[in-house]
């Protein structure tokens, strides 16, 4: 018997023991060995044992009807077959059936679903149930949901609309004109604007590490400070260099902006780096500021042809294709990740941030500050699209043309 000096039952030995052992124990363990300490304690040893191990006295009970009767359960049981909680499903047969009409995908835009057009949280599930005579917790509808292989998911961007007919064509297309210009050693760039983002103290998107308590402060609503503005960041991405080169302007992303920004990557970069190309060739999106079917785009390059002095060959993405042009994953994702849970306080924090992306692999990014103010709505007159010097290709003159220069007058830019 377990006793200190006075004959008392020690219930420390006791505690002491269960917490040595008891972790190992599985439920039904757990409950035999109490009811062996109890039944070798004698008077008062279930009250004993329960004080000192936390188990109740009716289980401690139970245990000992099961020593006393010698029952063995096969195949290592915990509990005897039937025993415990029966399941949900057993209780009510159609609850599962009832749980799978409401999540199937199918039947968000049925009239006669109670959850159309509604937010499939846990808690709406449990209460459709509910209001459909099942007696179910949200708890349960999670773990119905597990069961039956349901996972949480978020949007996947995987769908590019209706496909043109052409678009796998375009593709190849646009493949060997870039792969011959950059054999022959000509400028191949790809072009286009990143979202507009507001200047000031706004909540930005991701997270950074910051010392525990102490997050960046942000402003609770997201409206333009008219003194800050915003900015728009069009970028210009070199594929043979490897190199980005990001105009941050403060007006709107025209077609003025988009070539002005192509203008300023070749002053500073473009003529330095090709001194001897024939050709520039711009890989671009369909639509936005370089939109294939935009007039003062066309204008706006013929200018910058006669500038430089130099054909400026365009391929354009098919319709619904943006994702494939190489400046969205080769160097605006990379921005992106860079400035990620850092608000965009000023114009000069921006042109930083983008400057200062880099790569494993070698990226390098510039950036500069475009304070021009470019004005909407222009038209373009017939005569003023007659006078480009465009040459379109046999395939898809439309997406793929070459504007020369200008012979008859320099246009100044």
């Amino acid at each position: 018997m377990v006793a200190n000096r006075d004959g008392m039952i020690d219930e420390a030995v006791i505690a002491q023991r269960f917490a040595d052992v008891g972790p190992e124990f599985n439920e039904r363990q757990r409950r035999l060995w109490a009811a062996a300490e109890a039944r070798a304690l004698g008077y008062g040893g279930v009250a004993a044992v329960s004080r000192a191990t936390g188990i109740s006295q009716d289980t401690i009970g139970r245990g000992k009807r099961e020593l006393q009767d010698g029952e063995r359960l096969a195949g290592g049981r915990v509990r005897r077959e039937g025993a415990g909680r029966p399941r949900l499903t057993d209780a009510d047969p159609t609850v599962l059936s009832d749980l799978e009409r409401l999540v199937d995908p199918d039947t968000r835009g049925d009239p006669c679903s109670p959850l159309v057009w509604s937010s499939k949280s846990l808690g709406k599930l449990a209460g459709a149930l509910v209001a459909g005579g099942h007696q179910i917790s949200d708890r349960s509808v999670g773990k119905l949901l597990r069961s039956r292989g349901f996972r949480l998911h978020a949007n996947a961007k995987t769908r590019e609309g209706n496909q043109h007919p052409d678009r796998d064509q375009q593709f190849r297309h646009i493949n060997e004109t870039a792969r011959c210009a950059l054999a022959a050693g000509e400028p191949v760039i790809s072009i286009d604007a990143k979202k507009r983002e507001l200047v000031g103290d706004f909540k930005a998107v991701g997270r950074e590490y910051e010392p525990k308590g102490s997050p960046v402060e942000v402003r609770c609503h997201d409206f333009k400070d008219k003194e800050l503005g915003h900015a728009i960041p069009y970028g210009v991405y070199d594929i043979h260099a490897n190199e980005g080169y990001v105009s941050v302007g403060v007006s709107a992303d025209t077609s003025a902006f988009a070539v002005a920004s192509i203008r300023a990557w070749w002053q500073h970069l473009g003529k330095h780096r090709y001194p001897t190309a024939s050709v520039l060739t711009i890989t671009a999106d369909g639509g936005g500021s370089n939109s294939s079917r935009t007039r003062l785009w066309k204008t706006e390059l013929q200018k910058l042809a006669t500038e430089i002095g130099i054909p400026i060959r365009v391929c354009h993405f098919p319709p619904g294709t943006s994702k494939w042009n190489k400046i969205e994953h080769r160097l605006f994702s990379y921005v992106s990740l860079n400035w990620r849970g850092r608000p965009l306080e000023s114009l000069e924090v921006i042109i930083d941030l983008i400057g200062q992306t880099t790569t494993s692999t070698g990226l390098k990014v510039y950036a500069r500050l475009d304070p021009e103010s470019y004005e909407k709505g222009i038209k373009v007159t017939d005569a003023e699209l007659a006078a480009v010097n465009i040459v379109r290709d046999e395939f898809h003159g439309d997406w793929n043309y070459t504007i020369h220069p200008s012979h008859t007058a320099v246009i100044s830019s």
